[in-house]
């Protein structure tokens, strides 16, 4: 079996699947994106792809190893997510091949279903309850929300009880036996966000999510000492490498995303890092149905799985939302919070081929905000 050709599609609202064919028939697809450089990971794909075509599909560690660290210049978010969709399609076409979903390919599941979460609040939380409220009644255990918008250099007395206000509207809603979420999305100094910590800790949060920037991480020993919130990062983290001092500094959660941490093949080797530290795996996926199904594959492999995210009715999707490119969306029906676990080959989804290439016919031009200060100066959004 060779692979005889390599396309990707720019689909609305901010996601680019990439679709491998073997000359077999069999097809494999993949989720290789940066939120807003769409278009530079697609062209990171053809790069990559002329390498691909006339190979062996089922070669998967080796392409992997070549596609990064064939170059002399290795890594970076954009050459890590689009090798991530090139494996998340090379391990379709291996479970489609052997007939056998791509967990059963990692060594078999250690569970029947997987606890997923709900996004509730936006990118400057409000009207939580009421979200929040409509996600337990649906079913979900557990929500994630933003703590704050744009937050000042050094948080205000009133942004600090804000994000206290809100966590305990979060904690009213869903009692003592759900769980709450909350991403500082890198927008806290470190000394904002020990201030803030200090103050969530009696709400009992999951996680709290990239308290500092990723580029501050040699900073997370002094927070995780600081405070008895687990505290998880990793969504801006590409390879095992760039984990291990995160781990070591003693992050309870680590978040690699499927499609930018090299795929599959690397996630999984991510999780076992992570669990010789005593962290748990939590992927990050804001993103679309391939991601999501690449992610579950993993989460159903992992003993030290967590917990899942998901994007249905996340603010981002306009235009289209994670159900809009399946066949079917039985693999996504979650019950009481939980995804089941399907022993359909592959990633377990079947994508709406005809759907996906009339999308990108439109395609998409999303680019995140740019959030300023009130002085003018630049802030984290």
């Amino acid at each position: 079996m060779k692979i005889t050709r390599i396309e990707t599609f720019l689909v609305p609202p901010r996601w680019l699947f990439c679709r491998i064919e073997t000359d077999d028939g069999v097809v494999g697809w993949g989720e290789p994106v940066v939120e807003g450089r769409a278009e530079v990971v697609r062209a990171a794909v053809d790069v990559l792809a002329e390498y691909l075509v006339g190979q062996d599909p089922l070669r998967i560690q080796d392409h992997w190893q070549v596609l990064t660290k064939g170059g002399f210049y290795r890594g970076g978010p954009v050459l890590s997510s689009a090798v991530a969709g090139l494996d998340q399609a090379l391990w379709d076409i291996a479970g489609k091949t052997y007939g056998a979903p791509v967990h059963a390919l990692l060594g078999g599941p250690v569970r029947d279903r997987v606890r997923v979460y709900a996004w509730v609040g936006g990118d400057e939380p409000a009207e939580l309850t009421e979200q929040i409220s409509a996600q337990v009644e649906a079913g979900f255990t557990a929500v994630k929300m933003n703590g704050a918008g744009a937050t000042s250099p050094v948080a205000t007395a009133a942004e600090t009880a804000a994000v206290v206000a809100r966590v305990t509207a979060a904690r009213e809603v869903l009692g003592p036996d759900r769980d709450v979420a909350v991403d500082f999305h890198g927008r806290f100094t470190v000394a904002s966000a020990r201030r803030v910590l200090a103050e969530l800790a009696c709400l009992h949060p999951l996680f709290v999510e990239e308290p500092v920037v990723p580029e501050q991480g040699h900073l997370l020993p002094g927070l995780v000492a600081a405070t008895d919130v687990p505290l998880a990062t990793g969504e801006r983290l590409y390879e095992r490498g760039e984990f291990l001092p995160v781990l070591a500094a003693g992050i309870a959660v680590a978040q690699p995303d499927l499609s930018h941490a090299g795929g599959i093949s690397e996630v999984h080797r991510i999780a076992s890092l992570a669990e010789t530290y005593g962290a748990l795996l939590a992927p990050h996926c804001p993103l679309g149905p391939i991601a999501l199904a690449a992610s579950l594959q993993i989460a159903f492999a992992t003993p030290n799985f967590l917990i899942q995210e998901q994007s249905r009715g996340i603010h981002y999707n306009k235009d289209a939302d994670l159900l809009s490119y399946l066949v079917d969306t039985e693999p996504f029906r979650f019950v009481d919070g939980y995804a089941p676990r399907s022993e359909a080959p592959g990633l377990g989804i079947t994508v709406d081929e005809a759907a996906v290439r009339a999308a990108d016919r439109t395609g998409h031009r999303w680019r995140n905000p740019v959030w300023r200060h009130a002085d003018g100066s630049f802030t984290e959004w």
